[in-house]
Formats: structure tokens, C-alpha cells, sequence
């Protein structure tokens, strides 16, 4: 694939396989099965209602994974975790870089690390702001990551567990990513409180990145998610903004042109 295009393939849920110029990199793997599951460090249930579009096993090699936390199961589950020893490197939160070791490197906010390849390419890996839920709620550290190519954040960003408030914002002022992945799904696991990303946001986002295609991702397979891609769209239609969300089916490579 030559560097002009980028290719995504949703997995399902918040797991997106990104590939461009030779890399190959995984947002938060989750590929257990349907089910009902819970967090090594987390007091909530999650019940996992679709299984993932293929197998942990048609991957194939990873140069990186992308992980926003790992304390939660519906962005990091049994076989997610054991693909992680596999992977070169998993970038994560500082503290998930001390709960899983191993290959795991924890990225303060706004820190960036070169990801590089054996033929010499690189990738620039920057962790970005992210808040999982209202003030007050206490969910946890979460992270987000702009990738870059000749600067920080000039290629994509995605924006991990999180809703729109100044962070998110602050990423939008510092980076002119060409693609942006939103978590959405308005995700209330625990009450009548968005913990992701609802319609409100993503029309944030897309206000705030004007030249960048959006995808939505995390708003199916999971029984906590309120709002799905299709709703989402209706939402976009409704404001008179439909050309800016891109269909983003499940299973289905998207290759988009940066040219």
C-alpha cells in the first residue's frame, strides 16, 4: 500500500486494525466471543453481545498495539491480553504500563515516542488527553494517541474512551490529523452518565477537525453502548452534516486517500 492511503479495518467494538506504509498497529484488542465478562481492575460486568469480524489469529504481525486503558474488558479482554507478548511494543497510560510489563510503555500526555521498523521507516506515537466519563466520576486512567508522519499528530488521531471537554479540545488546536477515530456509542455502564463519546461530541469533533475524515468506532458488540453508528448518522444527517461522517461497516478494509 503506498503512503498516499491508509487502510482500517474495524474489528469490532474499539478494535481497529490501521495500516499504513508498512506498518501494521491494533487500537485496544478485544476478540473473546459473546458473553458476559469483568475486568481484572474493575468493579464493572460488561456483556459482550457480538463476537469480533475475524479471529485473533488473521491478524497477522503487529508492529504496535494502541491501548487507551487496560482495565476495562470491553478495551482489553483474555485474548487481547495474550496477544499482547507477541507486539513489539503496546503504548498505554503510565499505570497500565506498570500493571501489564512486558513489552507495555506508558506515555504521559502529549509525550512522543518514534516507533520505528527494521527497514528504517517511523512512525511518530504521541499519547493524547482523555477523560472516561464526567468530572467527578472516577473511571480510572484513560489515553488517546495522534500518529504522525513528518510531525506529531499529522496522520491520525484516535481519540480512546473519552468525551469532548478541553483535552480533546487542546488535541484539535495542536495537530491536523487527515483522519480522525471517534469512540463513541454513548457508553452508560454504570448509570444515566455518558462514560464515551455521544452525538453531542462527535458534532464537537467534527466542528473542531473540519478537513479530517471521521469514523466511528465503539458503538456495537457490547451491551452498556446506547447509541450506534446508524443513529449516530441520523444525527449528523439531521444538522445538515452527513458528508462528514464516513460509513465505517465491520469486517470491511476502508482504505482512504490522503492525497
Amino acid at each position: 500500500m503506498p503512503a498516499s492511503d491508509i487502510s482500517l479495518t474495524l474489528v469490532g467494538g474499539p478494535t481497529v486494525l490501521i495500516e499504513y506504509d508498512g506498518f501494521r498497529l491494533l487500537t485496544d484488542p478485544t476478540f473473546d466471543p459473546p458473553g458476559t465478562y469483568q475486568g481484572p481492575h474493575s468493579p464493572v460486568t460488561h456483556h459482550k453481545t457480538e463476537g469480533p469480524a475475524f479471529p485473533v489469529e488473521q491478524v497477522g504481525r503487529l508492529d504496535a498495539v494502541l491501548l487507551s486503558h487496560d482495565h476495562h474488558f470491553d478495551n482489553l479482554d483474555n485474548a487481547g491480553r495474550a496477544l499482547l507478548p507477541s507486539v513489539g511494543a503496546t503504548y498505554t497510560t503510565v499505570s497500565g504500563a506498570g500493571r501489564l510489563g512486558g513489552h507495555a510503555v506508558g506515555l504521559d500526555t502529549f509525550e512522543t515516542r518514534t516507533l520505528r521498523r527494521g527497514d528504517g521507516k517511523t512512525l511518530l506515537v504521541t499519547a493524547t488527553p482523555a477523560r472516561h466519563g464526567p468530572v467527578g466520576v472516577d473511571a480510572g486512567d484513560v489515553v488517546g494517541f495522534a500518529l504522525g508522519v513528518d510531525q506529531p499528530g499529522d496522520l491520525l488521531y484516535i481519540t480512546g474512551d473519552t468525551l469532548w471537554f478541553e483535552g480533546t479540545a487542546q488535541v484539535a488546536r495542536r495537530f491536523s490529523p487527515r483522519v480522525v477515530v471517534l469512540y463513541t456509542g454513548a457508553a452508560e455502564p454504570r448509570g444515566r452518565y455518558h462514560m464515551t463519546m455521544g452525538s453531542e461530541d462527535a458534532l464537537e469533533a467534527a466542528a473542531a477537525f473540519p478537513h479530517a475524515t471521521l469514523l466511528a468506532v465503539h458503538n456495537e458488540g457490547w451491551g452498556h453502548l446506547r447509541e450506534s453508528q446508524d443513529q449516530l448518522a441520523d444525527v449528523f444527517a439531521t444538522f445538515g452534516v452527513a458528508h462528514r461522517l464516513t460509513r465505517f461497516d465491520k469486517g470491511q478494509p476502508l482504505r482512504i486517500d490522503l492525497r
